[in-house]
């Protein structure tokens, strides 16, 4: 815990340092508030934002827009990823045609689903699904196939039906992968969202950006910018608990499991 608390604090002096660094270079080098304001104009900014309740209400749109979006194409993504990773015929004709359509910019495609599904909350669930579609189905694939094939076919000769090999040895594996996927997908789901609120919206942060884009307030785009890192740390960080709640028995991405087992061996 005293670790952890050092560690805490080092971040924290650390992100003090280098918003210190920044304000200096401002005011040194003389920078136009409209090329790149101080964080001290960005913290009033956003103190007036908050006062004024001008954040709340975009905030709320825009994250239900990441967690539908999010929902909706990681619900696909799971299902398709798991037909191709049991079907090697799906794959040979279906998996190609997935990565062309993936390899498509989003940004580019952003106008054409706005003018599909109109200015509100379909057109962004569909771009958030799109952009959060692809992590998710890559990690399914390869989690469910990255099974032993010794155990596979162990169950096999004791006479499991494949249901039984999916569930009880498949899925069980691959939920690391699966839960690697799903901390990407949210973030992407969250891209994909403010992408298609900067073409065209009525409410959402990226709308504020652009409105305030439009009057020059550099101060109160990057006040919405921090939201939007905040946001996204925080929709992150609750993947991340599920996945520790869930996988308890799993220790591949703790940090410290490492260094706990070298000290409990004396090492």
């Amino acid at each position: 815990m005293r670790g952890t608390a050092v560690s805490a604090i080092l971040r924290i002096l650390l992100m003090l340092a280098l918003l210190g660094l920044w304000e200096w270079a401002v005011i040194a080098f003389q920078m136009p508030a409209y090329i790149l304001p101080a964080p001290s104009k960005i913290f009033w900014a956003f103190v007036n934002g908050v006062s004024s309740n001008l954040y709340l209400g975009h905030l709320g749109v825009t994250l239900g827009e990441t967690i539908a979006g999010f929902v909706v194409g990681c619900a696909l993504a799971f299902a398709l990823g798991t037909v191709v990773a049991l079907s090697r015929t799906v794959e040979y004709f279906l998996y190609p045609i997935i990565v062309m359509f993936q390899a498509m910019p989003k940004v580019a495609l952003a106008p054409l689903i706005i003018v599909w599904f109109g200015l509100g909350l379909a057109s962004k669930v569909v771009s958030a699904a799109l952009v959060a579609f692809f992590p998710l189905m890559v990690n399914t694939i390869v989690g469910l196939r990255s099974a032993d094939e010794d155990r596979i076919n162990l169950m096999r000769s004791l006479s499991a039906s494949r249901w039984q090999i999916f569930t009880m040895l498949q899925l069980p594996n691959a939920l690391p992968y699966i839960f690697a996927g799903l901390e990407i997908a949210m973030i992407f789901a969250l891209i994909g969202a403010i992408v298609a609120e900067l073409v065209g919206a009525e409410q959402g942060l990226g709308m504020l950006i652009q409105s305030m884009n439009f009057n020059m307030d550099v101060a109160g785009q990057f006040s919405v910018l921090l939201i939007l890192s905040v946001l996204g740390l925080v929709l992150n960080g609750a993947v991340a608990l599920v996945r520790r709640r869930m996988l308890f028995w799993d220790t591949s991405r703790d940090s410290d499991a490492g260094e706990r087992t070298a000290t409990s061996k004396g090492v």
